[in-house]
């Protein structure tokens, strides 16, 4: 499913090690230029030189199974199916440890190619385009997929996780019978069960996912399917439940971004940091991650936060050099949580809900709101709550207490 992710066009790491210079430069005029200055990407003189190896851990068999699948794609250049099995395996690195740079790497393995596209490459180009929150481009390949291949699982599955993103409810529906009618039913399962949470039918929600989940024997599904039955689970209230299915999914002992995400956000929500702080001191490469680690040491006031939140300071800043807007909720969340910085958070957390109209989306816009004393700036996300008919407790009292300090303020009344 889409997440908010980031652009990879300029490398990262590069970025925050020239800012950590600046930072470490005394004298009072140095920084003051410094400040002024522009960013200017590093271009290789030849395409053969290296910048930076990514990291893998010994042992680690996505090393070889990457350098298996590059020496196919080289072997045969004009071969659409071995750049379409390199860069799947790109996206899922990027899914799995939160690093972008591996979507550029596929985006190039992607872009040689010129038309006719196979309904492979199409399909992959479109979750490469909906990794960057280019929805409408990725809509228009999978809709070219399936005209090549009209029984194409994998165009519907991404087009009902765009809908759902975008609260596009009718069409997502259509994308699940889709599913049902190509008789898939762990991705039916899946897509079915999402629009019913989102729709006020958490009950409806979790059987439907814990079907699926039972049909599965598949390791990746599985793990997905008991991640959103975690997230389910704690709409309901039902935590111990939610637990279990978390410790499912990470007993599966596949890396996964999401996951590590949202359980992390499950045990912040517990009053849990010091679980959070254990489970992420080694994935401060992944932005999304180095968030909530961050969070975790802020609030056991950890020696570690400062630097962690200068990291991210400058990454959201490299990322609006080069016009990178994908993260624009977890900056939103940053500026809230650990900044104080209520004003500039409502600000970011109502263009991201523009775009994206998921429940964490809606959240960090209410609590923005909220924070902020802005009720109007959240009227989107409130309207969402009514006719959705969303059920999380937590989102259901941020909404009421919005509306009511709408309607003890004259001003936020006559802006409703």
């Amino acid at each position: 499913m889409p997440h908010t992710q980031y652009n990879a066009n300029i490398k990262i790491q590069l970025i925050n090690k020239l800012m950590l210079i600046f930072r470490g430069i005394v004298l009072g005029i140095v920084f003051a230029l410094a400040a002024k200055a522009q960013a200017v990407p590093y271009t290789p003189a030849d395409d053969s030189e290296v910048i930076e190896r990514l990291p893998f851990r010994a042992g680690d068999s996505d090393a070889r199974d990457l350098s298996d699948l590059r020496a196919a794609a080289a072997s045969a250049p004009s071969d659409q199916a071995a750049s379409v099995k390199l860069a799947q395996k790109y996206f899922d690195l990027a899914m799995a440890r939160g690093d972008p740079r591996y979507i550029g790497y596929a985006d190039a393995n992607v872009n040689q190619f010129s038309t006719p596209l196979s309904a492979q490459l199409l399909l992959v180009r479109g979750t490469l385009r909906q990794y960057r929150h280019d929805f409408a481009a990725a809509l228009e390949d999978y809709a070219a997929a399936l005209k090549l291949d009209s029984d194409l699982a994998g165009a519907h599955a991404w087009r009902g996780a765009i809908y759902l993103v975008q609260a596009d409810y009718v069409n997502a529906g259509k994308e699940c019978e889709a599913l049902h009618g190509l008789q898939r039913p762990v991705l039916s399962g899946g897509c079915a069960g999402l629009s019913l949470a989102y729709t006020g039918h958490l009950d409806k929600a979790y059987k439907t996912l814990y079907q699926a989940l039972s049909a599965s024997r598949d390791d990746g599904n599985r793990l997905w399917l008991h991640t959103r039955l975690g997230e389910v689970a704690a709409w309901q209230g039902q935590f111990a439940r939610a637990e279990r299915h978390y410790r499912e999914a990470l007993a599966i002992g596949r890396d996964d971004g999401y996951l590590l995400a949202a359980w992390s956000d499950f045990l912040l929500d517990r009053g849990r940091a010091a679980e959070v702080v254990n489970l992420l001191a080694t994935w401060v490469s992944s932005d999304g991650l180095l968030l909530r680690l961050t969070e975790a040491e802020t609030l056991l006031k950890l020696p570690g936060a400062a630097a962690h939140r200068q990291a991210l300071d400058d990454r959201y800043a490299a990322a609006r050099l080069r016009g990178d807007t994908t993260h624009r909720a977890e900056e939103a969340r940053f500026h809230l949580r650990l900044k104080g910085d209520a004003k500039l958070s409502v600000a970011l957390a109502s263009e991201n809900y523009r775009v994206q109209k998921e429940p964490r989306d809606a959240r960090i816009l209410l609590e923005a709101a909220v924070a902020a004393q802005d009720p109007g700036a959240a009227r989107a996300a409130l309207d969402w709550l009514q006719t959705s008919g969303f059920e999380d407790s937590r989102l259901r009292l941020l909404g009421k207490q919005l509306t009511q300090a709408a309607l003890a303020d004259p001003d936020q009344k006559r802006a409703q």
